[in-house]
């Protein structure tokens, strides 16, 4: 399995290829369309993460004590963002979630490119990703 970081370092040489932002956003496109859907049993209000414009929903599930993430959104460039964020913490403990430098996101430059709506929805995402491995974190040192 990649480190966190070999994964961010993988996704910022993707990145690297693509001298526009254009181009950058159209590759955003094809990761969302290419993300695994989540469940729709899971495609509740509850799973929904406030702080997007768009819909997202986000689930989150503790296997062999790492953390299974699945998502979607109905805006395409925010479901890219989501599949980038779970490519990078899916399958991770608890405390590598919490601890991540999720260093791609400056160096993509992705939050600084995107609206400040969206730069609004990928804080949230983030923050909605943490709070979930800090409450399973809380499950295993009990």
């Amino acid at each position: 399995m990649m480190t966190l970081k070999e994964i961010q370092n993988e996704i910022v040489e993707e990145f690297s290829m693509y001298d526009q932002w254009l181009d950058r956003y159209e590759y955003l496109i094809e990761l969302g369309k290419n993300t695994p859907q989540i469940e729709e049993k899971y495609k509740t209000d509850k799973n929904i993460i406030t702080g997007c414009q768009s819909r997202v929903w986000l689930h989150c599930e503790m296997i062999d004590k790492k953390l299974n993430f699945s998502a979607d959104s109905d805006a395409i460039i925010t479901k890219g963002i989501i599949a980038l964020l779970i490519r990078v913490l899916d399958n991770r403990s608890p405390q590598e979630v919490l601890e991540a430098d999720l260093f791609f996101i400056e160096k993509i430059g992705l939050q600084s490119n995107l609206s400040p709506t969206r730069a609004n929805g990928l804080s949230a995402m983030l923050k909605q990703m943490k709070l979930y491995a800090m409450a399973y974190n809380v499950k295993i040192n009990q």
